[in-house]
């Protein structure tokens, strides 16, 4: 029987709904490495001819310290240091499955780096062709060096990304004239710093905007020139695809009255029908095609989420990031003609792990 491991945060929602996928298609429970273990630099041991899946760390306090440093895990920053160690804790990773005889890593170490960078992320998707917004060249230093270069593309609205970092942690949507500026995020400026919060608010003094975009900074910034997105009933929208071995198998519709559509910042889970009658069955085609391709640039990816914008007028479309660990759509279903109707998103890639190995074994 096939056996499994996941590099994970035990009893972390993603790693049970993983075990229970795992459960449904007859395979026994995957075995937990702590995340903590690896960050620690604990000796990895692992049993012959695992296959081995890498989690998310989640929302664990004490892996969050460990490759951030300690501070309240609320604070927003620390991001360049969460990304070294993650990618020597993933290289770690990858050594244990080299010297275990048989066992296979079902992720590919470097491009979950490339996906937690979204500098890389974005070039790496523009070079192949992906449609994406156009990013300021870099490197953004503080808010006057912001303004000054949009100053001199032309821009007057941005989305000012953390370099690292998921969630919209430090997002900002920021619209700069001469006599105004307004900036949309979820950050709290608070007297010890930045912090996350799950309120979205906006901040029109320039003098705290210029103080989060300059502690931002610090970590390195990713701009793109602002994508007028498409609306349904006053709300903005996207779409977070979920493509599983190089196929688009789930889509959530995110609406929000905010840029940020997150659902965990207040947006909500739109309806998909509407959004596919809006774009038809054309545009919906070529929706698709744009993910696939997004995707096919991590191809040692078994799985990756896709956060897809739509246009104004129905017609276009830009890839906003891929996310190496967004697989995370509790009770989503496959949508019709995707080939995965009536499987979450877990059971479609332990689906295709059987696959694998069965084609494996021929």
């Amino acid at each position: 029987m096939t056996s499994l491991t996941v590099v994970g945060t035990p009893g972390e929602r993603r790693v049970t709904l993983f075990a229970e996928a795992c459960a449904r298609y007859g395979l026994r429970e995957p075995g937990v490495v702590p995340w903590t273990a690896v960050l620690r630099g604990e000796d990895l041991r692992l049993e012959p001819g695992t296959l081995v899946r890498i989690e998310s760390p989640g929302e664990d306090a004490e892996a969050d310290a460990l490759l951030r440093g300690p501070g309240e895990p609320s604070r927003v920053g620390g991001g360049g240091a969460w990304h070294a160690a993650l990618t020597t804790a993933t290289a770690r990773i990858r050594e244990a499955v080299e010297r275990t005889p048989g066992a296979v890593l079902l992720a590919d170490v470097d491009e979950i780096a490339v996906m937690f960078d979204k500098r890389l992320c974005h070039a790496r998707l523009s070079a192949a062709g992906v449609p994406v917004p156009p990013a300021l060249p870099g490197p953004v230093g503080d808010y006057a060096g912001l303004r000054e270069q949009m100053d001199q593309a032309g821009w007057g609205r941005v989305f000012v990304k953390p370099a690292h970092g998921s969630s919209a942690s430090g997002i900002i949507a920021l619209h700069a004239s001469a006599d105004r500026v307004r900036a949309v995020t979820s950050v709290e400026l608070a007297g010890d710093g930045l912090h996350n919060s799950l309120q979205v608010r906006s901040y029109e003094d320039e003098i705290d905007v210029a103080a989060i975009v300059d502690m931002l900074a610090g970590d390195g910034l990713h701009v793109e020139r602002w994508f007028p997105k498409a609306g349904v009933g006053g709300r903005t929208i996207d779409l977070r695809v979920v493509v599983v071995d190089g196929t688009p198998t789930h889509a959530v519709v995110r609406a929000s009255r905010t840029p940020m559509t997150n659902l965990h910042l207040g947006g909500e889970r739109g309806d998909l029908d509407v959004v596919r009658e809006k774009v038809g069955p054309q545009g919906w085609g070529r929706a698709l095609d744009v993910c696939a391709r997004a995707a096919a640039c991590f191809p040692g990816s078994l799985a990756v989420g896709v956060d897809l914008m739509i246009g104004v007028g129905w017609r276009s479309v830009a890839v906003a990031e891929v996310n190496a660990f967004g697989d995370l759509l509790p009770r989503l279903t496959g949508f019709p003609g995707g080939g995965a109707e009536g499987l979450d998103t877990y059971d479609a890639q332990v689906r295709a792990i059987a696959a694998r190995r069965t084609a494996g074994a021929r």
